[in-house]
């Protein structure tokens, strides 16, 4: 698999400090029982890398150190981590929202039956991956067979009562868009997923979160494969919106790695382009060191993050935006 970083380091992107860290994303390892084409970590059934305990018990101690209300918990699956139950119980012992990014189909593996059960009982927000709400799309992206199960994980956690009017238990899908263009209208999309889920599955939710397909690992390969990396690159640095940098994720969040390196964002992990500050490097310097000020890296791929209606882990950054492709370059 061809690397995008030699293309991608040289940028006139702004320079951009972190505020208050408030978010600890923790990639708990690439082990994942699927091997999706979009997956900006290529993960897989036969990745090996995962945390080990020690680097697990230690964060529950950032989490009071740092005072951070919000553990996003990814991967890979993080759930076929065989410490993702203890930290998650660690984190919410101390009053700490956790997030899971679940990408649904693991929930309908053997020996993960009662994970729903133990993600409700616990008030995980479980963010779930869902490209598209027909069958045919989402199997071309994350193979066959993972529509079936996605539905199936959806109504699960319904009958938990996750994505209920009148339920603590909150369910966000992500969408990505199939290929070399920005995502649609947020909220519009959002609509059209909660009409065709309702009507044909029965299933609810909260948010739809459409994320922007970043231009590195299996999609950056796949897009100097079809010759379409410079197009999208132009693409996204012709739909730059400024105001969007208030709000990027990396202002506010710290990405851990399997091996409990610091970077930036989950991208920069995958690029592995450390945080710039040489003293704050590693997961166990968060017990004494304060992050907020340090001076954020960045590459050509952050034009992703603010173009459009911008991306981060939570969705678009702006309320409106119309579709665009890379043949809307040449119009």
């Amino acid at each position: 698999m061809k690397s995008t970083i030699e293309l991608l380091e040289h940028t006139d992107f702004p320079a951009i400090k972190r505020r208050q860290l408030t978010i600890l994303q923790v990639n708990m390892g690439y082990l994942c029982n699927m091997s999706c084409v979009h997956c900006h970590v290529a993960a897989s059934p036969y990745r090996t890398e995962m945390m080990s305990r020690e680097l697990v018990e230690l964060i529950p101690k950032v989490l009071q150190a740092q005072n951070i209300d919000t553990l996003d918990l990814t991967g890979g699956a993080p759930e076929m981590h065989e410490d993702f139950k203890y930290l998650v119980k660690a984190a919410r012992a101390l009053n700490v929202k956790v997030i899971d990014r679940c990408n649904l189909t693991i929930l309908m593996e053997d020996g993960y039956e009662d994970m729903a059960q133990f993600l409700a009982d616990n008030q995980v927000e479980v963010v779930a991956s869902l490209p598209c709400y027909s069958l045919e799309n989402v199997d071309k992206q994350r193979g066959k067979g993972a529509f079936d199960d996605s539905i199936l994980g959806l109504q699960k956690l319904n009958n938990m009562g996750y994505g209920k009017a009148d339920s603590n238990l909150t369910l966000n899908l992500v969408y990505n868009p199939q290929g070399a263009t920005l995502p649609p209208n947020q909220q519009q999309l959002e609509a059209d997923y909660k009409r065709e889920l309702k009507a044909h599955f029965d299933i609810d939710f909260n948010q739809l979160f459409a994320l922007t397909n970043m231009p590195i690992q299996r999609f950056g390969a796949v897009l100097l494969a079809k010759n379409q990396f410079h197009s999208y690159m132009d693409l996204l640095k012709e739909n730059y919106v400024a105001s969007n940098l208030a709000e990027v994720m990396c202002r506010s969040t710290i990405s851990v790695n399997w091996l409990g390196e610091l970077f930036d964002c989950d991208f920069n992990q995958q690029l592995e382009i450390p945080v710039p500050n040489k003293s704050r490097r590693h997961l166990s310097d968060l017990l004494t060191q304060n992050p907020s000020g340090d001076e954020i890296a960045i590459a050509d791929h952050c034009y992703g993050c603010t173009a459009g209606q911008g991306s981060s882990c939570g969705g678009a950054l702006e309320e409106e935006s119309a579709e665009k492709t890379i043949e809307d370059m040449t119009v």
